[in-house]
């Protein structure tokens, strides 16, 4: 921890500046971070709606301000608007668009500087409707997010607005949506531009009716809650590779290629997870499917180390699982730290023989054998490797072959320990 912005921002070549949304604050942090920041050292502020034109005025380097507003949970979910002011330089704003994927973010630029941006003008006109729909008496809190969440939510999740629409269109499209729908513009189905008087009447009207709706279920649970089913959500669109699925799916490649090389004289570490919710079953522990899932995640993590990966997969070969064998040695919980590692038994001609463990620290909880045969994909049936996959594999099975006979290799099922 730092003893004051100065030292903070010391050397640093991302600011994020997050205070009060007050200009005069967010001013006062600027001038001393400039004391001491690099000349190129970005400074990012995550305000909700001040332009960033208004946030440049009184620095020294007003061209490496831009906004860059998250959502929350920040932790969760990848978007984040990118919003550079007329003084900001596009270096500034390429520098941001790069550096967020890293992350695992889905930055999004804003071509004009506006007030609350997109998203928050999104939600503003949202939100308006919705206290007048309340006000009026036509639905109550627990209704109007019914809605939303067994409805067009779901949608947008995956879609947003526009898509949505399209596929409303049908085989005509946008503009047979267009052309279908636009009369409605005319019709009074919106009090967008009129909003309700906020008195206490209104405030006490919803607030009584998001207590009567929730109110029972302490908040830092409904975090819990919300965090679980984002999580669910974005690794459902990850397997399709779409939307908040594709972002996280390509960053997740991206981390495997960066990944340090191993040593390869020891069991390889290939997959570690913290367990998820939605992997647990009614006993409340990992439902039995999900060690299989990530022994194969660990497989998947072995082939990327051999080069058996998208790209060969591309060029027609990979390798495909004969035969499997767990064992389930102890439970694994929720929030648990798992991690796998694979021993190589054998590499010969087409097959391969694996032996992974899985641990939660030095706990061993389970493992598994497997053997993998060779495919061309293109043919379908097996086949030799290519020559750098088989000399991949010659080197570690190699370099694994001093290793001692792991325990319980070779057991059947119902074998006596």
């Amino acid at each position: 921890m730092a003893s004051s912005v100065a030292d903070a921002c010391r050397d640093a070549d991302l600011i994020v500046e997050a205070v009060p949304e007050r200009l005069d604050i967010k001013h006062r942090v600027y001038a001393e971070a400039e004391t001491t920041a690099k000349p190129d050292a970005l400074i990012a502020s995550s305000t909700s709606g001040i332009k960033p034109t208004d946030l440049q005025g009184p620095l020294q380097h007003p061209e490496r301000l831009l906004v860059v507003h998250p959502f929350n949970p920040v932790y969760l979910l990848p978007v984040v608007e990118i919003v550079g002011g007329q003084q900001t330089s596009e270096d500034a704003i390429q520098r941001a668009m790069t550096f967020y994927p890293t992350l695992g973010m889905k930055p999004v630029r804003v071509r004009k500087e506006i007030e609350a941006f997109v998203a928050d003008r999104l939600l503003e006109a949202l939100w308006r409707e919705a206290l007048w729909l309340i006000k009026d008496g036509i639905c109550t809190t627990q209704e109007l997010d019914d809605i939303v969440r067994y409805g067009f939510g779901l949608r947008w999740a995956q879609l947003g607005v526009f898509d949505t629409y399209r596929v409303a269109g049908g085989e005509a499209g946008m503009r047979h949506f267009m052309a279908q729908f636009g009369p409605c513009l005319s019709w009074p189905w919106t009090k967008l531009m009129d909003v309700p008087e906020f008195d206490d009447v209104l405030v006490d009207l919803i607030a009584g009716q998001s207590d009567a709706q929730s109110g029972h279920i302490p908040i830092r649970q409904l975090e819990r809650i919300r965090d679980d089913n984002l999580i669910a959500i974005q690794k459902a669109l990850q397997a399709n590779n779409w939307g908040a699925g594709e972002a996280l799916a390509r960053h997740e490649a991206a981390l495997a290629k960066d990944a340090p090389e191993p040593d390869w004289s020891k069991p390889l570490p290939t997959f570690a997870i913290r367990v998820p919710a939605h992997w647990l079953d009614y006993n409340g522990h990992m439902t039995e499917s999900r060690y299989l899932e990530a022994f194969a995640f660990a497989t998947d993590g072995f082939m990327r180390m051999i080069g058996t990966d998208a790209d060969a997969i591309a060029a027609g070969h990979s390798l495909f699982t004969a035969e499997t064998h767990i064992r389930h040695l102890g439970e694994v919980s929720r929030d648990e730290d798992i991690a796998i590692t694979t021993q190589v038994i054998e590499a010969k001609g087409k097959k391969v023989h694996l032996w992974h463990e899985m641990r939660e620290g030095s706990r061993l909880l389970a493992t598994s054998e497997h053997l993998l045969i060779h495919m061309d994909l293109n043919a379908r049936a097996s086949a030799e490797p290519p020559p750098a996959v088989r000399a991949k594999l010659d080197h570690v099975a190699q370099a694994h072959a001093s290793l001692p006979t792991p325990d319980g290799l070779g057991r059947h099922v119902g074998q006596r320990r």
